[in-house]
Formats: structure tokens, sequence, C-alpha cells
């Protein structure tokens, strides 16, 4: 009896996940709503009944009700990147070039999508089970939200067949234009305020407590890419394709473009389209196709070489500018705001747009009370792009740009060459101190739990912390009389900032904030000099051989090096136990057996993947390039490699070696 009910449990689940998959994913509903409602009430009655046949990716468990206090932060297994934007035909043909640089070929197929305007999202599966949901965040790690994706019923939680035995695959949360008018429609008659648009409001229903509140919105996922290792397609398109069969949403707007001109097409022809599709896009991503040549290019410091994003032309509404103000940055950079009569823009309420700075000013010749024209600069930051000269008062007076920092009243300064005015009260100017300080406690760098920006200025108005090595000092006693803390807070906060002591060296050396000094900057420095005491020590000779240090980062380090509350911080941090040297962990498989060796990896390679190959290089003292020039040491050549670059390498009388040689070189 009980292998009976077993056998039933299973046959319902398979049946109501094969009707969900043609409604939500075909949109093409083969059993009326109220047929699949007795289903999956039996189902569920069954279950209850019979807990030990209980399933977390049963059908049933798509109403939601679990309530989550917080969302635990995860570490990303391969980095959620972002894309270059272009803007002009001009801009993608550029790309191309690159492109085919790189490669060393002279055509490539491409893949065109449209860009979702929604909220990403990585979706990890083993064994045909979905494991667990994580939110973008800052591309390195972000929030387990598996819980409210569960209720999203065009993402499978069991697959129809196996696919990979465990892959991630990415795609947006989107929010449909009708299921969106209506949510408001609703709240309006509720006597609620409406929700601004359907991209803020999917991000913002992934972080509801209550899943089952996510349930109840019509949110809906579209896939894009798969992450996993060696995937056995040839190209990205087959890849969306056998998605698409073993259960994914996968958009039928994607084109195989074997040209630019093909890929212009699509473009115009969507640009147009746009405007009927049931959810909202706002431009193209161009890919290139075949997935041999994606893994060749790789990537930058912060986007996929092999892809870029072609942006449809950004709204523009015109306003009235209120008043200039300005903003101080933590370098001490001064950014003039307009601050704009209220306007609806791409769907927000905008009221504040960027200016720039005093020459962007100049150029438009931007006035207090002037009609100006505000667009979204990729559709995200606002900004002013010119004057409406006809709406101009009569009493109308140029603007002056302010000479004295707005927090500190220190004198600005605007060095040779330099757009932006800049206050050089590094340790007495408020805003520089907190800001340097929230640059510090930042995701990217020390990922200090239980601290934010408003903290910190809290902190510091409460004159406890004045820079990043207070923060150490910190006691639980000090933190619960404050304003919004209590001992539960306190604690968090002294945790989190006890365990960033533990963050690698390369980490400390971006949260420092030397001015220039960026993520592969820190890197970089950090795989050569290997601590802090050598970086300090170096001279601005020295610092400009490293690779890609060029002679402002140079200078900026050794102007950070020689100032003396510079010097006593980092010996307070050292005294404190923060990283300050390379782990003698993280150096155990590093060598200089290819110090001043340049190498190009190109191919498909069988023992070690690219991205081993590239690591392993690195970790021995190498430098791994993505062209061919007269610099190149040696060229790991692997099948499929470009003719072009192999006759580049002869004519420069480069060595081509193969996966095994490079491997014994390092024996």
């Amino acid at each position: 009896m009980s292998a009976d009910i077993g056998k039933k449990i299973d046959q319902l689940r398979k049946e109501l996940r094969e009707h969900n998959y043609n409604y939500y994913v075909l949109d093409n509903a083969t059993i009326s709503d109220f047929d699949f409602d007795i289903l999956l009430t039996e189902l569920q009655k069954l279950e209850d009944e019979n807990p030990k046949y209980f399933d977390a990716h049963s059908p049933t468990q798509r109403v939601g009700g679990e309530v989550t206090k917080s969302f635990e932060t995860v570490t990303h297994k391969s980095r959620m990147y972002s894309l270059d934007n272009s803007y002009s035909i001009e801009d993608l043909q550029d790309w191309e070039k690159r492109v085919q640089k790189i490669l060393g070929v002279d055509q490539i197929e491409f893949t065109c999508e449209l860009k979702y305007d929604g909220a990403s999202i990585n979706l990890s599966y083993e064994q045909g089970k979905l494991i667990k949901a994580v939110t973008r965040g800052d591309g390195f790690q972000g929030d387990d939200v598996t819980t409210n994706i569960k209720t999203i019923k065009s993402i499978p939680l069991v697959l129809s067949d196996l696919f990979f035995d465990a892959f991630e695959i990415r795609g947006e949360i989107i929010l449909p234009l009708d299921g969106f008018n209506k949510m408001n429609e609703e709240r309006v008659e509720a006597g609620e305020d409406p929700y601004r648009n359907p991209r803020n409001t999917a991000s913002g229903s992934l972080k509801l407590q209550d899943s089952a509140e996510v349930a109840k919105r019509p949110l809906d996922c579209l896939l894009y890419h798969i992450v996993a290792e060696r995937l056995p397609f040839g190209s990205h398109f087959e890849s969306l394709n056998k998605a698409r069969q073993v259960g994914f949403k996968v958009p039928e707007a994607i084109q195989v473009c074997e040209n630019l001109e093909e890929v212009r097409s699509f473009i115009d022809h969507w640009d147009k389209a746009r405007h009927d599709l049931p959810y909202e896009t706002d431009g193209v991503v161009v890919k290139v196709n075949n997935l041999h040549q994606q893994d060749e290019l790789g990537y930058t410091a912060k986007s996929p070489r092999w892809a870029i994003a072609y942006k449809f032309k950004a709204e523009q509404e015109s306003t009235v500018l209120n008043k200039i103000t300005y903003q101080v940055g933590r370098t001490g950079a001064i950014t003039p705001v307009a601050n704009l009569e209220p306007v609806l823009l791409a769907g927000t309420i905008v009221k504040r747009a960027s200016l720039h700075n005093a020459d962007q000013i100049e150029k438009f010749d931007i006035r207090i009370e002037d009609t100006v024209f505000v667009e979204k600069g990729g559709e995200i930051i606002p900004k002013v792009v010119g004057v409406d000269l006809s709406k101009r008062p009569k009493h109308s007076v140029p603007t002056k740009y302010i000479i004295h920092c707005p927090d500190c009243n220190t004198l600005l300064v605007r060095k040779e060459g330099d757009a932006k005015h800049y206050c050089l009260n590094e340790f007495g100017c408020p805003t520089q101190i907190t800001g340097r300080i929230q640059h510090y406690i930042s995701r990217k760098a020390m990922d200090i739990d239980g601290l934010g920006a408003e903290t910190v200025d809290l902190l510091f108005k409460e004159k406890l912390i004045f820079n990043y090595a207070d923060l150490y000092d910190l006691r639980e006693e000090q933190i619960i009389p404050l304003e919004r803390m209590a001992e539960k807070s306190a604690k968090n906060m002294i945790a989190g900032i006890a365990k960033s002591k533990e963050i690698p060296f390369e980490k400390v050396l971006f949260a420092l904030g030397i001015r220039f000094v960026g993520e592969t900057v820190a890197k970089k420095l950090a795989r050569h000099y290997k601590s802090m005491d050598r970086i300090m020590n170096a001279s601005f000779e020295d610092l400009t051989n490293v690779d890609e240090i060029g002679d402002r980062i140079a200078q900026s380090i050794v102007d950070f090096s020689n100032d003396l509350g510079n010097i006593q911080l980092i010996d307070r941090l050292k005294n404190y136990g923060v990283q300050l040297e390379v782990s003698a962990e993280s150096q155990e498989n590093q060598t200089n057996k290819l110090q001043g060796k340049v190498f190009v990896v190109s191919g498909v390679f069988t023992i070690m993947s690219r991205n081993e190959l590239k690591k392993s290089i690195e970790d021995n003292g190498g430098k791994v390039s993505s062209s061919i020039s007269k610099k190149t040491s040696y060229i790991i050549a692997g099948e499929n490699m470009g003719p072009s670059k192999r006759t580049k390498a002869e004519s420069l009388q480069i060595p081509l070696i193969s996966e095994m040689e490079y491997i014994e070189m390092l024996k």
C-alpha cells in the first residue's frame, strides 16, 4: 500500500511539473486552472498524510510560507561580471576589431539577445535539482534567496533531463508589464502608493521575508548563460537551446548573426518592436557565439571581452534646475549635482542628476532656473545633457563654480589636465574621513558585517572613530547607548570587525583607499611585493617596473607611503592583526620560475582548462597577455588556434609550445 502511495505521489508531481512547464515556459496551457488546482490539492493531501515522502522540490512547495529573517551572503563560485556598454554601431565595430585582433581571425559569428531589465540571478543545480539561488550582489558575492526563488513557477525545481551533474545558469528575474500594472491597480484601490517601475519591484520582491508574499507576485525568469566546467557544446546558441529543452525559460528572441550587418538589423528591429514586448528591455547583448573563442577572449577586470551591450537611445525629459549643490568624495574630488524639479524618467522619479565637473557646466552654460534636458546614462544614472535656451529666464546669471570645499571650507585645487576640483584637507574634511572608512568596510574591501555608511557617520559624529584603524578599538559598551543600537547590534559589529582581520592582503591593500589603486592594481602589487612594508619602501622607479603600474599610480603610492599619518595607520593595523602580507598558505604553490616571461594562451586544451593555465603562469611569476607582440616569450598553442595568430607568431619568431611542454617547463 505504501509503495502505491509513493508511486501516486511521484506520478502527480511529474504531471504537475509538465503542466507547469507548458503553461509558464511554453505559454501553452494543456489543462485548465481549475483542473490544475484539483491535482495540486490532491498531491498536497497525500504529502500531508505521508510526511516520509516530503520533497523540497515538489510542486506543492511553490506556494511559499517560509519566513527568512536575514539573507545569508554567499560567494559566487564564478564571478558575475557586468557588461561593457556601447551606444552606436561605431562602438560595436571597434569592439569587433579588438576581438578579431585577440583571436587572430577575420570572421566572427555572434549571437544577439535582448537585454532584460530586471534583477540578475544565479541558479545552481546538482543532479537535476535546484540547490541554491543567489542574487548578483557586487558580482563577487550575493544574497541567498532560494526560498523566494522557488515560488517563481517558470524556474524548474527539477529538470526534465539531467543536463549536467552540476552547473549554474544565470538570468534575470523580471516583472511582466501586465502583472506590474495589475499590482499597482490593487495598491491604488487599497489607498497605497503605486510601485515606481517593474525592475525595482522585481528586485525588491526577492528580499521579502515572507515567501508566501513573493508567491503572490507574478514574477518571471528569463535565462541567458550557462556556467559549467568544460561545456560539451560548440556554441552559446547551442547551449541555450539545450537549456530550453530541459525546462528553462530561454526567450525566443535570440539570433545567430554571421556579421555586424546582421547584428545591426537585429538591433534596428527590436529598437521598434521592444515596445510590443510583455516586459521591459533597454538594449541588445551581442556575444561571440563560439564557446572556445569566448574562453580564449576571457575577461577584463570588470567585463567579459566576448560580450557587449548595445543600449537603446536613453529616454530624455526636460525639467527645471532649482539649485546646484556639491558633493565631496573620499578622495576629495568635488562633484556638482543638479537639484531638479521632480520628473518621471524611464519609470522612476528623478530629483537629482550629475553635472560631472566645472567644464561640463561651462560647456552647456548651465544656470539656476534653466530648463534642462535630463537622461539616464545607460538608463541608470541621471545626467544633464543640455539646456533649453528658449526657456531661459531674463534675469539669468552664469554659474560660478565654488572655490572652497562645502564641508570644511578648504580652498579647492585643480591640477593641470584634471577635470575635477579637489579638497586637499585629507585628514580634516569630515566627508573624506567617513568616505575612506566606508570604503574600508565595503564588500569588495574588508566586508565588515554589522557596519554601514549610516553607522560610520554616527560613530564619527559621536567622536568614537576618526579613521579605519579606530574601528579595532571599539568596545560593545561604547556602541550600545548610541541611537538605533542595541546589545545584539553591538555584538554583531564587534564580531564583524574582528573577522575582518582574516581578510587576505590584496583586499586589505584595496581597502586602504590609496588613490588609483583599485582591485586589479591591488592584486598585482600584492602578488609582486608580498607585503605592505615592501610596497611602502619601494621607490618610484621600482614601482613603475611592476607590470601595468604607470607613473600616476606609482606617484600616488609614494605619496601615501611618505605621509606620517598613513605610516602610523599602517603600524596600528599591523598591531591589531590585520593581514598586511601575503599568507604563507597562499604562497605555497607560487614560484618565480617564469619571472619576466610573457605568455599568450590560445586554442583548446585537454589537461588543464584555460583559466587553470593562466593561474599557473601567474602563480609562477609569469604574465598572461591577450595579444601577440614582440614582448611575447611563448605561445601555449592548443587545438583550433586562430590561423592569423599562428602566422603572426611565426613572423615574430615567437616559440609555440604545447600544453605538455609548458608543464615540463615548470618541472
